[in-house]
């Protein structure tokens, strides 16, 4: 399958890197088109397939198109796709908010699929939310995943609703836990601990906590009672937690990240 990737900023560049990395494709499979003459020079020297900053005719050649760009970019983008549009032609957009049935109505195609990939794909540990339009054969879809699957872990989803909730999940995700990761920093400096150890620090119990979490099949209610001893320092500070609503307070902004998102695909 020949691949083109619109747009060759931190989303394309990863996914073009992941592909090749990965040897699912070629150099020769991937095309990449990107305006901006640095980025050009990135990508020209990490050898990340065939580079133009324009469309063209070899755009009919390619088998899917990603369009990764940002949202406020699309209607740049669709007037000078469209004429090159074939009905073999598969189109996967990875802009946030921007429904399936606009992409299919500006571009003239029935091939579609609306992905919400997140941050972490790009060090290949992310998370891929999909939704393919019906028209698109297995096979196809099949070859997909693997695409999206060197960025980390893919969700095929039947509901386009959910990509706004994955967005609110995933998406938005690792500014949650980058929050909290922030919190303990600052505090383990009021404490007297330089920046450095502090981020050491915390940077290590978020990577032990998830690694304990992945070897084992206990929940995250049965792992907290395991740190958690009674009268201890953790009980004292969960005790305030929950005097507090944070775990409330949490799920309320997912559901403000999720209603955002809805808000972005109706507009």
């Amino acid at each position: 399958m020949n691949v083109l990737i619109i747009g060759g900023g931190n989303m394309g560049r990863s996914f073009a890197e992941s592909f090749l990395n990965a040897k699912i494709l070629t150099h020769k499979q991937l095309t990449v088109i990107e305006k901006d003459h640095a980025q050009i020079q990135e990508l020209n020297r990490m050898k990340l397939g065939q580079v133009y900053n324009d469309y063209g005719d070899f755009i009919v050649e390619k088998d899917l198109i990603i369009i990764a760009v940002k949202p406020q970019d699309a209607y740049a983008v669709y007037p000078k796709l469209q004429p090159f549009i074939q009905e073999k032609h598969i189109v996967l957009t990875i802009m946030a908010g921007v429904k399936i049935q606009e992409v299919e109505q500006q571009l003239g195609t029935n091939k579609v699929i609306r992905c919400m990939p997140n941050l972490p794909c790009q060090i290949g540990l992310g998370v891929t939310g999909f939704m393919v339009s019906e028209t698109i054969p297995q096979r196809d879809i099949d070859f997909i995943r693997k695409l999206l699957e060197t960025t980390g872990i893919s969700i095929q989803l039947y509901d386009e609703d959910k990509l706004n909730a994955i967005t609110a999940i995933t998406g938005s995700g690792p500014a949650y836990i980058f929050y909290f990761m922030d919190a303990m920093i600052q505090k383990s400096m009021e404490y007297g601990f330089t920046l450095t150890e502090a981020s050491k620090m915390v940077e290590q119990t978020f990577l032990g906590a998830v690694e304990l979490y992945k070897v084992n099949d206990l929940s995250c209610k049965e792992w907290i009672n395991k740190v958690a001893s009674k009268g201890g320092t953790t009980e004292a500070a969960l005790k305030s937690f929950n005097q507090s609503a944070v775990s409330n307070n949490i799920q309320k902004g997912i559901d403000e990240a999720l209603q955002r998102s809805r808000d972005l695909s109706k507009n």
